[in-house]
């Protein structure tokens, strides 16, 4: 992972099980909780002792969070912890595109904006404004045709049909 891509760890403390409060490369201090994470995997359930748990130190370079053999990388930790504080994520933005079948062209074309914007929210350069999060679900939710808007938005039942 490039410093030009995803933000870096600065820091970690674990705060109780499975909280942790990190800094960041952008300045930001996040906390997040990671308890339903090593619940899912079995290869992170010896995470789930306390003691263990404390150990949270910095990866090399930042690029994650360490627990002797286990590691969770800095940018799902820090997708998880911007999501967790009511912001959207780079991997909201990331799978919204992915869904929709869209590149950074077809994205910013859908969106108004410049093909970079994208880039750099779908990479955790920028944080993504809410607006755009609006616009990324509204237009999902009418699928325009090229070159048109949408007068109004679909009814709750049209949209459950039109994706069911």
């Amino acid at each position: 992972m490039s410093e030009f891509f995803h933000p870096r760890l600065q820091a970690v403390a674990a705060l109780k099980p499975y909280r942790l409060h990190t800094t960041w490369s952008t300045g930001e201090v996040l906390e997040v909780d990671v308890e339903s994470v090593l619940r899912r995997g079995t290869a992170l359930k010896k995470l789930l002792e306390p003691k263990v748990f404390a150990k949270a130190h910095l990866a090399q370079w930042g690029h994650g969070i360490e627990w002797f053999d286990s590691e969770l990388g800095a940018d799902n930790v820090y997708a998880w912890a911007k999501e967790q504080a009511g912001e959207v994520s780079h991997q909201m933005f990331d799978a919204w595109m992915h869904r929709s079948g869209l590149s950074l062209n077809t994205a910013a074309e859908a969106l108004g904006i410049s093909r970079r914007m994208v880039s750099y929210y779908r990479t955790a350069q920028k944080s993504i404004p809410r607006a755009i999060w609006l616009a990324c679900l509204g237009w999902e939710a009418t699928r325009p045709k090229p070159k048109t808007l949408p007068r109004c938005l679909p009814t709750a039942r049209e949209y459950a049909l039109a994706r069911a």
